[in-house]
């Protein structure tokens, strides 16, 4: 049988936020963990989603809980476990939420069989723990089936959608069709963009954009000497002889050292610490394109031959996020258009699968890798949101992405960063990333312009506020249904 698990989270004071805000914004700050402390009073505030690391829900939920819990709000992250079958049946759901059909398998009668089986044993222990008047936050295609369970126990359910198409067609309507039975059960829906909001829910959801917190390790400040040092350490980078220790700081304060490597294919030898870097972080997803981003700068290099940068595709160890089958298969396609490059090509282009073992440890070689490069990039074809140029931007680095999905909402081009309007056009990318590394200029304004957008309005602060607001909706509404 089937066991959820929880992940333990230590509360987190806001104190932390109170020296970057203004007073009027660290005073409506109060004021929400105030009235949210009032509301959630002898209640829990349960999250449950389908892995504990890799991917956007699992960075933002542990830091947002935290949060959560040092507001004085009883808040608790529960991750159900699934079978083979039932992963290969939500991932063909996030493509076709996405607009895409992946490997094209059906979403039938069987298919549902073996969703509503995993969950129905997942359920079994979670009812356990959750209490009539619980708030119960479900992430994803992977957690909708468990709806109409909290609701008939009693609970407020509230779905959370961090994917969607601004286009809808008929695989975002398959998608729908197969999730609605369980979604009626929602009291409210939470989408990432306006755009996403299916007819269904229209009248029950409300926009909240995710965000990052600024002082994860991720996150956190760390100087370029010390960045050259961890790559160095995990074979990212050539390692000086003078390097320092590759230290960082854990979230209890205690600092640390990155001792892990991480896989890499390449040809010849780690690039110079001198080296500009071009860098995509992401998971092992075709919707994030790694493949397409390594024909770009294949055709970047051929236009530029006397260019001296070189590509890094980093993502996490295929065999560590639980929900996501396709990873290895991806990597793989990926490995194979590298070998597909003449030998010039593949000596500046680095496959990169980081070490997940030490959550923080490989927060902290990602930290390194963002604020080292000089330009981030995110050519993703499909994209729910895009946390990992959240991340670059408030390093202030200067960014190319898709103009799809969520990365729109944060790059404003020519104003935080470069979009590129078709992001099947390798021609497009490649100029966009040539035009930021030859303009030092240009890429050092869009990163200090990006850096401020992503203080004002994607940070962990507005994130609280937002889910303050949504359990005042979520109880007016119980008030109203009763």
């Amino acid at each position: 049988m089937l066991k959820p698990f929880e992940v333990h989270v230590q509360a987190s004071s806001l104190e932390r936020f109170r020296p970057g805000l203004t007073g009027p914004e660290w005073e409506a700050l109060q004021a929400s963990a105030e009235q949210a402390r009032e509301r959630m009073a002898g209640r829990t505030f349960w999250n449950v989603n389908s892995t504990a690391r890799g991917g956007g829900v699992a960075e933002l939920l542990p830091r947002m809980l935290a949060y959560a819990r040092g507001a004085g709000v009883d808040t608790r992250w529960m991750v159900v476990q699934g079978t083979p079958a039932f992963f290969h049946v939500t991932k063909r759901l996030h493509h076709a939420l996405h607009g895409s059909r992946g490997d094209g398998s059906p979403l039938g009668a069987a298919e549902r069989a073996c969703y509503e089986e995993v969950l129905r044993d997942n359920a079994e222990e979670l009812l356990v723990l959750v209490r009539p008047g619980d708030v119960v936050l479900l992430h994803d295609p992977q957690t909708a089936g468990l709806a109409p369970t909290f609701a008939a126990a009693g609970a407020h359910v509230v779905w959370r959608c961090h994917i969607g198409s601004d286009t809808p067609d008929a695989e975002v309507e398959r998608a729908w069709a197969f999730l609605a039975p369980d979604l009626t059960a929602a009291r409210l829906a939470v989408f990432t963009r306006a755009a996403y909001v299916p007819p269904l829910l229209a009248d029950r959801s409300v926009v909240i954009p995710p965000s990052i917190d600024i002082f994860a390790v991720k996150n956190q400040p760390m100087t370029p000497e010390v960045a050259r040092a961890i790559l160095g350490h995990t074979g990212l980078v050539e390692l000086a002889p003078d390097a320092p220790e590759p230290v960082f700081t854990r979230m209890d304060g205690v600092p640390a050292r990155v001792s892990r490597g991480a896989d890499i294919v390449r040809l010849g030898s780690a690039p110079a610490p001198g080296s500009p870097l071009v860098v995509q972080v992401s998971r092992w997803d075709p919707l994030k394109d790694p493949a397409g981003v390594l024909r770009g700068f294949a055709l970047l290099l051929r236009e530029s031959p006397g260019l001296r940068a070189e590509l890094v595709l980093a993502g996490p160890s295929v065999t560590s996020v639980a929900d996501d089958p396709e990873a290895a298969a991806t990597l793989e396609a990926v490995i194979a258009a590298w070998h597909e490059q003449p030998h010039f090509l593949r000596q500046r282009v680095h496959l990169a699968c980081l070490p997940m073992v030490d959550p923080e440890e490989n927060a902290a070689i990602v930290n390194a890798l963002q604020r080292h490069a000089s330009v981030v990039v995110q050519k993703s074809l499909r994209e729910g949101f895009g946390l990992t140029i959240t991340e670059a931007m408030w390093k202030a680095r200067p960014v190319v992405a898709s103009a799809v999905g969520g990365l729109q909402d944060q790059v404003r081009h020519e104003v935080d960063g470069l979009l590129v309007r078709d992001p099947g056009d390798p021609a497009e990318f490649a100029a966009a990333v040539r035009r930021l590394l030859d303009d030092a200029v240009l890429a050092a304004r869009l990163g200090a312009q990006a850096h401020e957008h992503v203080r004002t309005h994607f940070t962990a602060a507005r994130h609280l506020t937002d889910f303050m607001a949504l359990l005042e909706e979520l109880d007016a509404r119980a008030e109203r249904e009763a």
